[in-house]
């Protein structure tokens, strides 16, 4: 599959310089910073209004197509035909453009939301909505625990929105020894990982021979698109919710939680170390 696409965002500003007045040591102080761009990005396929999300206005191709897949708005990735981001006085209006054997579906089961920043189930009207079956996966990864913590130090110089605001997530892909090969941020942290499965899809990454590593906390609709992606292992720096852990058992994945140097826990999926 290739999707390619002629928008570029790099003209779009992902960071906002500002001025705080900053108390330290008994004074106040003027203290320039930067901080963390959130916008509206609004998602129409073929003309019809979907999504409201909040995030970060970068990679917005590789969300564009993230984001479809793993909510099952399109079936393959090459059902994503083309796309175009508006500017608006309110946000960006992402139009995208899907194929026709997909199209059908996503009028059949579309549904409108407004979604705040990082909300995972957003708009969903009943209890089966929100709660999706979640797919079973492969079990071909094994890896030794120092490729953990092997990622996790290289993290600091992959984020460079994080090291200017402080203030985004980020998803990052490491292969089986630990090297990260792609890594996407965003203020949300479905987002960002909706960036980085599109980055994957978009380059046939084979999601068995790797790891996912979460800035944030682990939450259900991360290990279910994790799932999605057949992504074996996923290891966050925080702690995974007890949904997340029921249906990380369900789908046997591996689940890691508080990854530090040193040391981190195992949820469920041991087998793999």
């Amino acid at each position: 599959m290739k999707f390619e696409s002629e928008f570029d965002t790099d003209n779009l500003a992902t960071a906002q310089a500002v001025v705080a007045k900053r108390y330290a040591h008994g004074e106040w102080q003027e203290s320039p910073d930067r901080i963390a761009e959130e916008v509206p990005l609004a998602l129409i396929y073929n003309g019809i209004a979907h999504a409201v999300m909040l995030g970060t206005p970068a990679d917005l191709a590789d969300f564009a197509l993230g984001f479809s897949l793993t909510e099952g708005l399109i079936r393959e990735a090459k059902h994503l035909r083309d796309m175009e981001v508006v500017v608006s006085e309110l946000g960006l209006e992402i139009y995208i453009d899907i194929a026709a054997e997909s199209f059908h579906g996503f009028k059949a089961s579309r549904r409108q939301m407004a979604g705040r920043t990082g909300c995972g189930l957003c708009g969903q009207e009943t209890l089966q909505q929100a709660i999706r079956p979640i797919p079973k996966i492969g079990k071909k990864l094994r890896i030794q625990p120092d490729a953990l913590e092997r990622a996790l130090n290289q993290l600091p110089d992959w984020q460079t929105l994080h090291q200017t605001t402080g203030g985004v997530h980020a998803a990052a892909w490491a292969d089986a020894e630990g090297n990260i090969q792609y890594l996407r941020e965003d203020v949300g942290r479905h987002n960002a990982l909706d960036k980085l499965l599109g980055a994957l899809f978009k380059n046939q990454v084979n999601t068995q021979q790797g790891f996912l590593l979460l800035t944030s906390r682990a939450s259900h609709e991360l290990v279910y698109k994790a799932a999605f992606a057949g992504i074996e292992l996923i290891a966050a720096v925080s702690a995974p919710t007890s949904l997340a852990l029921q249906h990380a058992q369900e789908a046997g994945l591996t689940l890691v939680g508080w990854v530090r140097k040193g040391g981190f826990s195992v949820y469920s999926g041991r087998e793999r170390f």
